[in-house]
């Protein structure tokens, strides 16, 4: 059996993976930006000409780089946000490969995702945010796709995923704008001055479909939110039906 740990921002995923990898020892939990073999957030995807590039001019962190870099056929991966340096300039240039945000071409990202669905042969693994956060966010933000196209893709993702044993976990957030509260306060430097949120608006705000829709800032994020987790709930229920669980944000139990 194989999990995948689903919802907003601040939900309770990486709580919830850890009370499940504490209740499954023998399993393997990938915590988001770490490698996985079904996904690539917070991971740059390069050609071998581009990471020997990267080798090449990164020089004081050649050996990080190398020591969280993964081979995969004719590419390679760095989880670049597990290297630690000093130098901004380096996370700002390895994120330019990731493969979300518009970066890539929908046909090229379509493929990229299915295929490592489909190749993906692993058991025993507790997933963080691998099946709907990134794409979702990825096509509804900076593809503006509609509603149905992104369910007509979340098909062909069931169909990639025939034959492998996994079940959703995802977590309801019935309170949102509480929930962001809760992160902003937590999600601080040491002088108390806040870290996540501003980058989350940011994010925003920048973001097509917030501009053509004239949303900004912390009430549009929150009109957002409340349809991505719509649309993710949808997913969810329709399309994998009998794969997966919906659990009450902060109030469930595991069995």
């Amino acid at each position: 059996m194989n999990y995948f740990i689903e919802g907003l921002q601040g939900s309770g995923k990486s709580t919830l993976v850890r009370k499940l990898a504490e209740k499954h020892p023998d399993m393997k939990a990938v915590m988001e930006g770490e490698y996985s073999p079904v996904e690539l957030a917070w991971c740059a995807l390069l050609t071998e000409e581009q990471y020997a590039d990267v080798l090449d001019r990164w020089t004081v962190l050649k050996d990080q780089i190398i020591e969280k870099t993964y081979k995969e056929g004719e590419s390679r991966i760095v989880c670049y946000t597990k290297v630690v340096s000093e130098d901004r300039a380096f996370y700002h240039e390895l994120e330019e490969h990731e493969i979300y945000n518009g970066r890539t071409a929908l046909d090229k990202f379509r493929e990229i995702v299915l295929t490592r669905y489909r190749n993906w042969q692993g058991d025993g693994s507790i997933f963080e945010c691998s099946l709907l956060q990134n794409t979702v966010e990825d096509m509804l933000l900076f593809r503006d796709l509609p509603d149905d196209a992104i369910m007509d893709f979340y098909r062909e993702v069931r169909s990639a995923l025939e034959g492998k044993e996994y079940e959703i976990f995802y977590i309801e957030t019935p309170d949102i704008a509480e929930n962001l509260n809760v992160i902003r306060k937590e999600r601080v430097d040491r002088e108390g001055n806040e870290l996540w949120f501003p980058m989350m608006l940011e994010y925003f705000n920048r973001s097509p479909y917030a501009i053509r829709r004239s949303l900004k800032d912390l009430d549009g994020l929150l009109k957002h939110l409340c349809h991505r987790q719509e649309l993710e709930l949808r997913i969810c229920r329709e399309i994998f039906a009998g794969k997966a669980k919906v659990l009450r944000s902060k109030t469930y139990e595991l069995n």
